[in-house]
Parts: C-alpha cells; structure tokens; sequence
C-alpha cells in the first residue's frame, strides 16, 4: 500500500475538551508512529480546547494540555463546528459532564461518531437525552470508564467464576460540588462492578460518611453488588466477584490503552461495545445513590428515577430546540 493510500486510509479523530489528563493520553496512544495494529489507523488531526465551564481545577489544564496537542501536530480550532469539518470521528473528552449534551448534539447530527468520556452527561436526564439524540440521528455513541478493560473484569464477564451471584468493588470517588457524588470519579467503581454483574439492578441505597460511600444494589435474582468509593485512607481500583464456580479478584487497572483498542474499533465499525441501556442503568444507580444519600439512606427505585429522567430528557431537548 502506497504512503498516499494509506494516509488517506486514517479515519480522522477530533477532540473536544483539553481539560483532563485523557486527551493527551488517547492523542499520544492514536499518533503514535509505532502503534500497533489494534489502535492504528485512526490520527488525531484537531481539537477544541474549551471544555469545562467553571470548574478551576479542569480549566487550568488546557494551556498545558494545548500545547501537548501542539506538539503532537494537532491542529488546534476555534470552535465544535469548525472541528467538524476536519475529522470523521470525535473523542468528547470535556472533564464537566454538565455541557456534554450541548456538545454532542452538533456532532451527531454532523453524524460523526462519537465516544463520550466520564461522566457521559452531568445528569441521567442528560444521558437519557443523549442516547435519544443518537438515535434520531442514526448516530452511534457509546461512553465507558477505563476500568470496564481492566482483565481480571473482562474474565469474570466472559465467565471466569460462572454465573456472578454478587460483587464487591471499589475505587477512589472524589467528588465536585457540580456534579451528583459518584460522577465525578466514583463512576470508575461503578462502572467495574456493573461490568461484572449487569444492567439490570433495580434499587439501591445509600452509606456515606466524609471519607466513604458503601453504595448497595439490588440485582435481579436477589443478586447483591456493592460499590465502596475511598476518600480518605488508601485508595486503588479493585474488587471481588462471587460466582456460583468460583470467587476472584476484579482488578488491577491495566491504564488507558485496552479502552483505546475499543474506541478504534467503534470508529472503524460504528458497533458500540456498550449498550445504552447498561451505561444508563449506571448512571441510575449513581443518581439513585444522590437521591438515597438526600433521603437518609432511603431504599430509592431505580425504575422510578429513570421515568423522571425520561420526563426531564424530553423537556432538556426542547430547551435545546433540538428536532
């Protein structure tokens, strides 16, 4: 294959948002010029630094981060739509998940594919939002902590201890005034447990103290998961799954690179490896999780949220003038 032939092979991937650690992170995995087969083929060629709104400790990364992207060849634009002239694919890496619906909408009517980083929306009725706005355009979208890829999760998904009959997992969760508790950094936890256990949790409720959240859920089948967010003490990224053959450990992290494999995939084939029913049952049991904390520790139903939410998604896109 010639060198034109393949540059014009390059699926082009835009970022929006220079404001977290893992815009340049993807951007130096896609460019690089030794990348393997699994993350070649795809090039961040543009980026929009604006991102996050107010939020101090996100906004004063983008000058570093800009001249990251600089110095990786990226061309740097005024504006989403201009970004969307030049690429065929977006990353949505804005750290505040408060604008991502704005964001997304013009780049999936452009019908750009896009993968949304953590948190998918600053609300589950923005999320619910989003996915509508993804299948009115035909568009796919799809959003995922790194942590779903870590191996010992995927094992125990692929039936590593049989049929999961509960989990434990747990992660730092940090929290941002801005957002529901468990957005913010919590959703890296979450989203572990729900790799091994399911969508279909159907209530949960609620411990919080200063330094620790011991969130509990309720599973069909009786199936109880629990998620642990640290911040104080010693804080990692782990778990354990109980299984009706065996009983292993969920982690360790194993960094960005198996989630960037998977982003490079949609981008070729457009089939999302997340459903938007699973990454909405997440940020159900996040905000129902909100709700119990506000609620004394209230057992909150997670059908009951998702109704508001989708009641909330329908007035939200009539606000944008979406159509």
């Amino acid at each position: 294959m010639s060198a034109a032939v393949a540059e014009d092979a390059v699926i082009r991937v835009g970022v929006i948002g220079l404001d977290t650690s893992h815009a340049p992170a993807f951007a130096k995995e896609l460019n690089n010029p030794e990348a393997k087969e699994d993350v070649a083929g795809c090039r961040v060629v543009a980026a929009y630094p604006k991102g996050s709104t107010d939020i101090e400790t996100s906004l004063s990364r983008v000058p570093e981060y800009t001249k990251e992207f600089e110095k990786l060849g990226v061309e740097i634009v005024g504006s989403i739509d201009e970004l969307l002239t030049k690429v065929d694919c977006v990353l949505l890496e804005t750290n505040d998940g408060r604008p991502h619906l704005e964001q997304a909408i013009p780049v999936l009517k452009a019908k750009k594919r896009v993968f949304i980083d953590k948190p998918v929306a600053g609300s589950l009725a923005d999320a619910v939002a989003i996915y509508r706005v993804s299948k009115a355009t035909g568009t796919p979208v799809w959003s995922s902590s790194s942590l779903r890829y870590a191996s010992g999760a995927q094992a125990i998904r692929g039936g590593a201890v049989g049929k999961v009959l509960g989990a434990d997992a747990y992660s730092p969760a940090p929290t941002e005034k801005t957002h529901p508790d468990l957005f913010w950094y919590g959703i890296h936890g979450v989203e572990t447990l729900f790799t091994v256990m399911g969508p279909d949790c159907e209530s949960v409720i609620r411990v919080s103290s200063p330094g620790l959240d011991v969130v509990t859920g309720r599973w069909s089948e009786g199936r109880i998961g629990t998620f642990r967010g640290i911040r104080e003490g010693k804080a990692d990224y782990g778990g354990t799954a109980f299984g009706d053959k065996d009983i292993k450990q969920i982690g360790p992290f194993g960094g960005y690179r198996p989630l960037v494999v998977e982003i490079v995939k949609f981008f070729k084939t457009g089939e999302v490896p997340v459903t938007p029913e699973e990454t909405l049952a997440i940020y159900a049991f996040m905000e129902g999780a909100e709700e119990s904390k506000h609620e004394g520790g209230k057992e909150i139903k997670l059908a009951d949220l998702m109704q508001r939410a989708e009641q909330n998604a329908t007035k939200r896109l009539k606000e944008l003038k979406f159509e």
